[in-house]
């Protein structure tokens, strides 16, 4: 006999388990449901079926095996066949040629997307998610995309799965109510969530329109970086990486819509039952959330993570840190220390450095970095780089403080005093691979073609003696010239 569903559970009281990130877990709706001693008995308690979701091949390195079981009361395979999508999503791209994308090393800026009311144009999450710019090939498995969202309707009847990758959502505006096979999540602006590939999961508006950034990796998953020379704490702890419990939904739905992401491209099937009908599961590969600086919000998620629990590190003498002693999140590549993509957050935290320009340097990098502001001011950018909007200056591309935040920091008196960095949060999406960008991304009313113009007032501060030649020559060795 069918047991019933717990009762419904309020947003801000979703119970979670910490250490969602890479740890092995299990959790149950009902007590007794999840099988003991083994993975997949002859008869599952409860009559559930065993499913197993493989994030990583069969014969993958233990240490990096990542795989959890389902227990549910229909499997997931109980659909009808896959369609493509119509009116298809043209606005999303999982292969970056020269046929779907532009190169372009030119530093780029957007505005914030215009969040439109329901009445005007009603989206969901999966259409109000755009492609701005990627790398490789979601069919090769390698590379990523860098999307973001505007969506003003929650989704109803229909889930999304995306096969190419794992999505990394970053909202900025407007909370995330996220079911998943595993159990729910509430994801604030201030959090992030990551969803693993393959998992299906639906996303609701609990405050109406909401934007913000998604990332997504091809062939990899995120994992903690190295901590090499600052030792065994700091940064982000997987203490803080929080997963959900297990919730199921056993109403009989006819017509509800599986949504594919497959090869950048969408597909749908139909099925008769809710794919959030997981009654216990156990395993290592799970949707996580990470919280942020909005103290006081009780947030869930199958996995998160609040951003104010990382604990920054920075210069205590003088210079300026690299950017990636901000790292909370890594894909690494196969060559020591290169990533695929990198998540990096600009936290508040104290700046206390002597004798240093204190906002980031001017410089060129080999990794191209796209980069978002979910509240306050960035440091480096004193106007024009508003939250929601975003910025991309790729490999090798000059770029750093503007003019305003410059002259500003140099004038300061008290330039060698402690400061403190705060009411404001941006974070970049770091990566080896040289993007190419979408036409419509270039095209986008959004862009602010004038970003260049942020540095053209920089002017020359070189003072030397005219009357002084500034190197003075000498006499060849005679041996040197023969």
């Amino acid at each position: 006999m069918a047991t019933p569903p717990p009762p419904p559970q309020e947003e801000g009281r979703l119970r979670y388990m910490s250490g969602g990130l890479g740890n092995s877990l299990s959790s149950e709706a009902v007590a007794g449901s999840l099988p003991r001693g083994q993975n997949s008995p002859l008869l599952c308690p409860l009559g559930l079926y065993a499913e197993q979701l493989s994030g990583t091949p069969f014969t993958a390195p233990r240490a990096r095996n990542l795989r959890t079981w389902l227990y549910r009361i229909k499997p997931s395979v109980t659909h009808e066949p896959f369609h493509p999508r119509h009116p298809p999503h043209r606005r999303l791209i999982g292969e970056f040629d020269r046929t779907t994308t532009l190169a372009t090393p030119t530093q780029l800026r957007w505005r914030p997307t215009d969040l439109v009311p329901r009445e005007e144009a009603p989206l969901d999450f999966v259409d109000g998610l755009y492609t701005v710019c990627g790398a490789g090939s979601s069919f090769l498995r390698h590379g990523y995309a860098i999307h973001m969202y505007a969506a003003n309707k929650s989704m109803d009847g229909c889930a999304f799965c995306n096969a190419d990758g794992d999505f990394l959502i970053v909202p900025q505006q407007g909370r995330l109510l996220i079911t998943t096979e595993c159990g729910k999540l509430l994801v604030p602006p201030g959090e992030i969530v990551v969803i693993p590939q393959g998992f299906r999961f639906a996303v609701d508006l609990p405050d109406g329109p909401s934007r913000g950034y998604v990332s997504e990796i091809f062939g990899t998953h995120f994992q903690l970086p190295d901590l090499g020379p600052i030792g065994a704490n700091g940064l982000a702890s997987a203490r803080d990486f929080l997963s959900p419990t297990a919730w199921f939904e056993q109403d009989h739905r006819p017509g509800y819509t599986i949504v594919q992401k497959y090869g950048g491209e969408l597909f749908t099937a139909t099925q008769d039952f809710s794919p959030f009908n997981v009654v216990a599961w156990h395993g290592n590969y799970v949707p996580y959330k990470v919280v942020t600086f909005l103290a006081g919000l009780v947030t869930d998620l199958l996995s998160h993570y609040d951003l104010s629990k990382f604990c920054p590190f920075n210069t205590v003498l003088f210079d300026h840190a690299d950017p990636s002693i901000n790292t909370v999140l890594t894909a690494p590549t196969d060559k020591p220390g290169v990533a695929l993509l990198d998540f990096v957050i600009f936290p508040p935290r104290w700046l206390v450095a002597e004798n240093t320009f204190r906002p980031p340097y001017y410089h060129r990098n080999c990794m191209s970095e796209f980069m978002g502001l979910i509240y306050g001011i960035y440091e480096a950018k004193a106007d024009g780089f508003l939250p929601g909007g975003a910025s991309l200056h790729s490999c090798m591309t000059p770029h750093g403080p503007d003019t305003k935040t410059y002259e500003a920091t140099i004038s300061r008196s008290d330039a060698n005093e402690p400061s403190r960095l705060s009411g404001t949060l941006a974070f970049m999406f770091e990566s080896s691979l040289i993007p190419r960008v979408c036409q419509w991304a270039l095209d986008s009313p959004s862009r602010d073609l004038d970003y260049y113009q942020c540095w053209i007032g920089l002017k020359s501060h070189f003072a030397h003696d005219n009357g002084q030649a500034t190197s003075k020559e000498e006499p060849a060795d005679e041996d040197n010239t023969k």
